[in-house]
């Protein structure tokens, strides 16, 4: 009988006691803003400008490795110890005293791109900083130096790159500073200085091309060298005349007039190319590397070293590399390259927008301006034109790859496509988006000039990838992915409460479900652990729920069905300590309406695992044995990357470590293991998959790496990452290769769910994943074999990564995956439900071909404690398509319910609707499902018969590795309606697991 804990409700939940649950069982962390670090606190998300940087005293780039505590550490060391540091833009670092006129703070939403050093961490956004303050009072903004010596301030004045305002750029000793720009003038004999854009400085007798003066506030750049002082803006000199007697009076002229060498005796055959425009159309070269000591041999040997054939001098102190000149380059006089360099004062180091240009090869090569893209695109890509972005910061398309320096067109576009993306976007020449259609359309998208969108790509100079803030968008013209929305698309129903929160369901040959929870550190301190549902008492609550008993703590460990005689179910591993190497059996008894009796036997001093293991997945194996693979050494422990056979060959210790299990971990648990029709193993983790030898195992085949996602290879598909997989069905003659079907996941750091499904021959001469998007993102979802050989895949989440606490925005849908379909078109959206499926949901096949749901475990709470979703007790049921449809569902006898390979084995149906001309059988294999992982892969068999009026004679799978050893539930299909199913054993039991083990504490039931 129920003990005390039960009360019969409406929606019959238990009479809880409460525990304290440990903080320990938090598994994994989530992507978050750095609140504080030592002694620096956040101070907010602000706006910056490339044009007038919010903090300007110092920055650093690092494409690869940058992180808030690097940047931190960088503004405080040494000469840069400042009030101020900022990430931005993933990879770039700023430091200063004071804040930038015109700088906002926004909502830390707006800073929502991770670190390239640690994608844990956010470091800003394109034109917004991550800022952080270390507790100093800032100093004194900066201010217009009013005199130096006999220079003397005439104000802000406007200038160009074209037409310079003073003629002259003008190389100084050290930073720029308007001590060092005057100097360097005065010294040189000239009348005017000014600094401009922080870190230039130019001279002249006269103030050229009508510069006129301009508000203050247009020179808003500190100097490089002294972030007290402005030097200049965009386009804008601080600019001082001198009131003494000038020492020197030739300069009445423009260009060099100091006898700068155009030329250099350079080693490696580079020689001097000329002196071009930049900018004129964009940057001729990239690869920019800055330094005040800047001199030609250093450039050269800084490009000759990265293999660039092309080094371009410019500003005095910047040097860029490249292959060849694009944006359409043109020659300029050799006098336009007039600024010293910074390093040597008597080599020419361009000048403002003006580059010395050095070539190794003799060659210079110029591309022309950049176009968009309009022809040769791949598949059905059209091109659409300039697409305004929402707002700064914010993108139309949620996906984004970062392609410094290979983005092409065709790149992007191929990329969108192979994960089931319409919509692309290239943007800020390196930037690859992809998305729906509708997320341009639902949002208003607005289009531009196409002259806007003036970036060449980052991968191909010739062609233009987008803008700032602006992308060069792309539509797939035709339909990509088939989601069918049949008028039938069944429904959920509710069917009991239950009693505790279930993390392992299996349904047994009494044809009654089995619920294990995590025992004894459930919530609830008068729960057992084990208890099993009797289907056909669910009226009554009382009846239908009977009590049984553990003896360790099962949390988080794996069960299989056994080949034995009494179809016993073993389950393997555990929480922690002594549990992690448990062993426990039950044998399932009694029949439907009549409670068995049989409890879980368990003593570890009698038989245990070699190696204690959580997260463990097992497998029965052709020979009849019980392989179990992979987990952790306990709750949060070191990996446990092995392999053992159950039962325990003769010998001493006969574990196998493999390596991958070791190298891949924690992001492999509960790896997927499947028996190939080869008698080979196919086992899948995190996002890798490889095929092993059934007796030494061995790697015979190392598989492709699994897609992830479409901005993110290193997404995974088992726990934490947590996907589902199956094998698709099997039908006679067998000759077909199998496949393997793998659903959801999600990707380190973000943890954004996966939208797709990848399917693998794993044993074709060149396989190869086959990627079908799915209608929406889901990680922790289930997957369900059905008897008419679709697979049903619901639960789930949105976001997040499988553990307590760590996902969010449940997805309630469910959806139909038919094989028998073309790829692409496999999948039907189903109906909805209104119960958070999440962590520790599970959807198991019930013998009338429903599909019981259960579970949820999420621990997810607000910060007041309150669950946001709550522990789930309400136990649903499913009715697929094919019972929703008002057909009587078809019956059928047997007699012999024990076959042999290759047996033939015969019933008598009645059918509804049709004739067994139009008649199917299936077999499912007996399975143990927890945390999506089915394991047994979810197999299915469609067997030879024939038949002779109602009799037919089904012929048994061939041999052990097409159809291992196991009970399976037998099914007849009138149609689409399956039957009840009658439970059949195939291939015996020829390990003898019947008379396993031998230990008093044990039962054994036969074989």
């Amino acid at each position: 009988m129920i003990l005390s804990i039960f009360l019969a409700l409406p929606l019959a939940y238990a009479i809880i006691v409460p525990k304290n649950h440990p903080s320990a069982f938090v598994h994994r962390h989530a992507l978050h803003h750095r609140s504080s670090l030592g002694s620096w606190t956040s101070y907010g998300c602000w706006t910056d400008n490339t044009g007038a940087r919010t903090l300007s005293a110092a920055s650093y780039v690092n494409t690869t490795g940058m992180t808030v505590e690097s940047c931190l550490s960088f503004c405080s060391s040494g000469s840069n110890s400042y009030v101020y540091a900022g990430v931005e833009y993933a990879q770039e670092c700023y430091c200063g005293n004071f804040l930038a006129s015109g700088a906002s703070n926004v909502s830390m939403s707006e800073c929502d791109m991770t670190c390239t050093g640690n994608a844990s961490e956010f470091c800003g956004a394109g034109d917004r900083l991550n800022v952080y303050w270390n507790g100093t009072q800032p100093s004194s903004p900066p201010s217009i130096v009013g005199s130096v010596g006999n220079w003397t301030s005439l104000g802000c004045y406007n200038d160009s790159t074209t037409a310079r305002a003073l003629a002259n750029g003008m190389g100084v000793t050290g930073e720029v500073t308007v001590e060092s720009c005057t100097t360097a003038c005065q010294d040189a004999g000239y009348q005017y200085a000014g600094v401009e854009y922080a870190d230039e400085c130019y001279c002249g007798m006269t103030l050229d091309n009508g510069s006129e003066l301009t508000p203050a506030s247009s020179c808003d750049m500190t100097c490089a060298g002294n972030s007290s002082e402005y030097c200049g803006g965009p386009d804008h000199l601080n600019l001082y005349n001198y009131t003494g007697t000038l020492t020197t009076t030739d300069n009445t002229g423009s260009g060099t007039g100091t006898g700068l060498l155009l030329t250099a005796s350079l080693s490696g055959g580079w020689t001097y190319g000329g002196c071009y425009v930049d900018n004129a159309n964009g940057r001729v070269l990239g690869d920019e590397l800055d330094s005040n000591s800047m001199t030609v041999e250093s450039c050269v040997a800084h490009c000759t070293a990265d293999n660039f054939t092309l080094a371009g001098l410019e500003y005095s102190t910047q040097c860029f590399c490249g292959n060849e000149l694009i944006d359409g380059a043109v020659k300029a006089p050799d006098s336009d390259c007039d600024m010293a360099c910074g390093g040597n004062a008597t080599e020419a180091c361009g000048a403002g927008n003006r580059l010395s240009v050095y070539t190794s090869t003799g060659n210079i090569t110029i591309l022309p301006v950049p176009t968009p893209l309009t022809s040769g695109l791949p598949g059905q890509w059209v091109y659409q034109g300039c697409l305004a972005e929402p707002a700064p910061g914010s993108h139309f398309f949620p996906y984004e790859n970062d392609w410094t320096n290979n983005n092409t067109v065709e790149a992007c576009l191929n990329q969108c496509a192979a994960f089931g993306y319409p919509a692309a976007g290239l943007e800020y020449g390196e930037q690859c988006f992809c998305g729906d259609i509708s997320d341009v359309v639902d949002n208003n998208g607005t289009f531009v000039s196409d002259s806007e969108c003036n970036m060449p790509c980052s991968g191909d100079p010739v062609h233009l990838c987008g803008a700032n803030n602006l992308m060069s968008a792309y539509y797939w013209n035709g339909t990509m992915n088939v989601w069918h929305t049949p008028e039938n698309i069944g429904r959920y129903e509710f069917l009991i409460g239950g009693v505790v929160v279930p993390l392992i369901a299996t349904v047994g040959i009494n044809n009654k479900v089995t619920f294990l929870e995590k025992y004894p550190t459930s919530e609830f301190a008068n729960s057992t652990g084990a208890y099993e549902l009797d289907i056909s008492l669910v009226d009554n609550y009382l009846l239908a729920w009977r009590e049984m008993h553990v003896k360790s703590d099962v949390f988080c460990s794996g069960s299989i069905i056994l080949a034995d005689k009494g179809a016993r179910q073993i389950n393997v591993g555990g929480w922690s300590l002594e549990s992690t190497y448990g062993v426990r059996l039950y044998t399932p008894d009694g029949h439907p309406g009549v409670n068995g009796t049989n409890d879980w036997e368990e003593n570890p001093n009698e038989l245990s695992l070699q190696r204690g293991r959580w997260y463990p997945t097992a497998m029965m194996m052709p020979n009849g044995s019980i392989l179990v693979v992979g987990g952790e050494t306990g709750s949060n422990g070191p990996p446990q990357p092995s392999l053992e056979i159950l039962p325990k060959p003769l010998g001493g210790d006969t574990v196998i470590t493999l390596d991958y299990l070791q190298r891949t971990d924690p992001n492999n648990l509960y790896p997927f293991l499947m028996v190939l029709p080869s008698g080979r193993f196919f086992i899948g983790y995190y996002n890798e998959a490889r095929i092993l030898d059934p007796v030494t195992f061995d790697t015979v085949t190392v598989l492709p790496n699994m897609p992830g996602a479409v901005n993110n290879f290193l997404a995974g598909r088992t726990y934490p990452m947590e996907g589902t997989a199956v094998l698709l069905p099997q039908h006679a003659p067998y000759t077909d290769p199998i496949e393997i079907l793998i659903c959801g996941g999600s990707t380190p750091g973000a943890a954004i769910a996966l939208d797709n499904c990848i399917s693998i021959v794993p044993e074709a001469s060149n396989p190869t994943w086959t990627l079908e998007r799915m209608p929406s993102k889901r990680v922790m979802p289930c997957m369900v074999t059905l008897p008419d050989g679709t697979y049903m895949i619901l639960n789930g989440a949105h976001q997040g990564v499988a553990g307590f606490g760590l996902a969010s925005d449940p997805n309630f849908s469910a959806l139909l995956y038919d094989p028998s379909q073309p790829v692409g078109q496999r999948i039907s959206i189903l109906n909805s439900t209104i119960v958070a499926r999440l962590y520790h949901s599970e959807a198991t096949l019930l013998p009338d071909g429903r599909v019981l749901v259960s579970g949820s475990d999420p621990e997810t709470n607000y910060p007041n404690g309150t669950a946001i979703y709550p522990e789930e007790f309400r136990i649903e049921v499913y009715i697929p398509p094919y019972l929703n449809q008002g057909f009587r569902q078809p019956e059928f006898t047997i007699a012999e319910t024990d076959w042999t390979l290759g047996g033939q084995y015969n019933i008598v149906v009645t059918l509804y609707q049709g004739t067994t001309s139009t008649m199917r059988v299936s077999l499912i294999a007996a399975s143990s499902s927890t945390h999506g992982n089915v394991m047994s892969g979810g197999r299915i068999i469609f067997p030879e018969f024939t038949c002779s009026g109602n009799t037919c004679t089904i012929t048994a799978p061939p041999n052990a590795f097409v159809c291992p050893p196991g009970w399976h539930q037998l099914f007849v299909l009138d149609g689409p309606t399956p039957s009840h199913s009658a439970w059949v054993r195939i291939g015996g039991d020829p390990a003898q697991l019947g008379n396993w083990p031998d230990y008093p504490d044990f039962t054994t039931p036969g074989i």
